[in-house]
């Protein structure tokens, strides 16, 4: 038998049933809707509870307890910000979502998902560069950019006190190289769950050079 990764997923984050089933309800109607839009790869579907759930969900333990404003970049399919607004509904229900996409597909299918789950999200069908600056608490983005266009979009979006929190792969310290030459930030690697030569970078005190 191959590992059951939704149990594996419910063990690591010792959710409700309630919220179990919101996240089996996003996860239907992600297979129902990417064979129209690819929403993620196709070769990931059969993994989605690790490659895309899990992966997505380590990033709320930087919600650090209070309310706050989530923005998440380039949103696509909802990674991370459906299955962080899912588990805030649960965990921090004052949290509130606001997910940038450009793509009006794949607008209407994050507005199909918040309706169904009533989750405290909104959409901004809207390319990043013409955003008006949202003032986030916490900035996500995955699979989206290298990190110092990353850091360029943080300056605009984030509060004078907010974080950064980008997923990042095998070139994760490549990509810290790189941007130390254009940025000065206050960083915290973290391990990933779903990648070992991965790692969230939770980033702060962003500054040009």
């Amino acid at each position: 038998m191959g590992v059951d990764y939704r149990q594996e997923f419910q063990n690591a984050f010792d959710v409700s049933r309630e919220t179990m089933e919101r996240l089996d309800h996003y996860a239907g109607l992600l297979e129902k809707w990417n064979p129209a839009i690819n929403l993620v790869s196709k070769s990931t579907i059969a993994t989605l509870w690790q490659r895309h759930f899990h992966d997505s969900a380590q990033i709320y333990q930087f919600q650090a307890g209070e309310a706050r404003k989530w923005v998440d970049l380039g949103s696509g399919g909802g990674f991370p910000a459906l299955v962080l607004a899912i588990l805030a509904l649960e965990l921090n229900p004052d949290d509130d979502f606001t997910l940038v996409e450009s793509d009006l597909r794949k607008v209407a299918f994050l507005q199909t998902v918040i309706r169904d789950l009533g989750l405290n999200a909104i959409t901004i069908a809207e390319r990043i560069e013409k955003v008006a600056p949202q003032n986030a608490d916490i900035l996500t983005a995955r699979a989206l950019s290298s990190l110092d266009k990353l850091l360029e979009f943080a300056e605009i979006h984030l509060c004078p006190q907010g974080v950064a929190v980008f997923p990042k792969g095998e070139t994760y310290k490549k990509e810290i190289e790189d941007a130390v030459g254009q940025w000065k930030f206050e960083l915290e690697e973290t391990t990933s769950k779903t990648n070992p030569n991965g790692a969230i970078l939770k980033i702060g005190g962003i500054k040009r050079v």
